[in-house]
């Protein structure tokens, strides 16, 4: 995999005076609000089975995947997911049992489906994405590996202390090192810039995250790694790059089958490194 030199802009750098909302999080203190009690609630609600999910779980903003799964007959509804907002769809990868979740579309409700995940389960998260380009690494589509994500999200902030980035563990980064190699369809390593607002991707802000070095832009990434810091959980984001911000035409393409294919084998790929040694015990806070 190659891997993309950058620095952080200097407009991100942690500064506590803007983010006093943030300076009163007492980080290491427990939430009234746990995910374990509002699967309970739903579980009795809905009158569902206290059956646990798939230890691999694949997060599908898009629903590309999903919509696959349905229309093809290759996925199953899970009978015990206990989410009030979404589905579970399980389906084997040559081997690998995964539990998908669809349109779990930016940083809020990515953790918040996470969140539920863990708590009912699943011990690696893997959120595959469309993403903007910001720095070409070749001519899209292709993926880029998100080792570390800057934090223009609000997330994060309730997770981790102000700072620039969130990074992709590097127990997990060093296992993902030779995953990828030999895929149709290329596998990078970078930075990514994750927004709360992608209507506000102005000329001035894409310049400095290309002055960064930034691979793409997308809505996910930081406040993933900031939930699976803050929680010592496994979670890998990957970026699937489709696009230019529609300001070239004939954009969001993301090749053969609606780039399901692709993002499956990459999927697979990530699974089955992080699985080949075992994944971790399951590790409750």
């Amino acid at each position: 995999m190659s891997r993309t030199n950058h620095r952080p802009p200097d407009q991100a750098q942690a500064d506590t005076s803007q983010h006093r909302v943030l300076v009163q999080k007492a980080y290491d203190e427990p939430s009234l609000f746990a995910p374990e009690n509002l699967l309970r609630e739903a579980r009795r609600q809905k009158a569902l089975p206290n059956v646990p999910v798939p230890e691999i779980a694949l997060l599908d903003p898009d629903g590309d995947i999903v919509r696959h799964l349905t229309s093809t007959g290759t996925g199953r509804r899970h009978p015990g997911w206990a989410c009030y907002h979404t589905d579970m769809w399980v389906t084997d990868l040559d081997g690998i049992e995964v539990g998908v979740v669809g349109m779990a579309v930016g940083a809020p409700f990515a953790v918040l489906v996470a969140e539920q995940l863990a708590a009912s389960g699943a011990r690696l998260v893997i959120s595959i994405t469309s993403a903007g380009l910001i720095t070409p690494a070749g001519k899209p589509p292709y993926f880029v590996l998100i080792d570390r994500a800057l934090r223009d999200e609000g997330t994060s902030g309730h997770y981790l202390p102000p700072a620039t980035w969130s990074e992709l563990s590097e127990r997990v980064a060093s296992q993902l090192n030779d995953a990828y190699d030999g895929l149709s369809e290329p596998v990078h390593r970078g930075a990514s810039w994750t927004t709360d607002a992608p209507y506000r991707e102005t000329a001035s802000t894409v310049a400095a995250a290309q002055e960064a070095g930034i691979a793409c832009v997308e809505m996910e990434a930081a406040a993933l790694y900031a939930y699976a810091a803050a929680r010592t959980r496994d979670v890998v984001c990957i970026a699937h790059i489709t696009n230019t911000m529609a300001t070239l035409g004939d954009d969001f393409e993301k090749g053969k089958g609606n780039g399901v294919p692709a993002a499956l084998t990459v999927a697979r790929a990530t699974a089955a490194a992080l699985t080949s040694e075992g994944l971790p015990q399951d590790r409750t806070t």
